[in-house]
């Protein structure tokens, strides 16, 4: 997915939940800090996106433009309407959000994680493609290494996920 695309789906989310501001959690949240991340960090066809003051209106963008949806057929690309709930994330991590309002959004603000918030979530995840996609994010060198680790272990999370989350970093770090 590329910015435009995001774009796109900001401004369809935020008509379809009256809302004019639509925070960003998944992993094209990317395109709120880097406006051109490395290729491989923007396989993704969907962003995972939910309206930042009518959470409760996720259905209703994940109906409208969802995976499957006419909007999917047609644009090859979608939004997953999701909760706030739904990433793990760093504490303090709302007062960090970028922004992201442009003409192409018309007038809606996209929110979008932090990129080191957005790699934390991630890691605490611990999915294949998690872990692929902060290999790709240091590769491209848009992380901060002690930045990242102090988000990751201020993510409210039992210390067993916490020491499998520091594990991958380190392993992250070596690689």
């Amino acid at each position: 997915m590329k910015r435009a695309q995001l774009e796109h789906i900001l401004r369809a989310a935020g008509t379809i939940a009256d809302d004019m501001d639509i925070v960003v959690v998944g992993s094209q949240a990317v395109l709120g800090s880097v406006p051109d991340p490395a290729a491989a960090m923007l396989v993704s066809m969907e962003a995972d996106v939910y309206p930042r003051n009518h959470p409760e209106r996720a259905d209703l963008i994940d109906g409208s433009i969802g995976e499957g949806s006419p909007f999917h057929a047609t644009f090859g690309y979608y939004a997953q309407g999701v909760g706030p709930e739904t990433a793990k994330l760093p504490a303090g991590w709302e007062a960090r959000l970028i922004p992201l309002k442009t003409e192409a959004t018309r007038g809606v603000t996209g929110w979008c994680l932090e990129v080191h918030d957005l790699l934390a979530s991630k890691i605490v995840a611990g999915r294949a493609k998690d872990v692929e996609y902060l290999r790709h994010a240091l590769e491209s060198g848009i992380v901060e290494r002690d930045v990242l680790l102090a988000r990751v272990r201020s993510v409210p999370i039992d210390p067993e996920t916490r020491r499998a989350a520091e594990g991958r970093l380190r392993a992250a770090f070596e690689a």
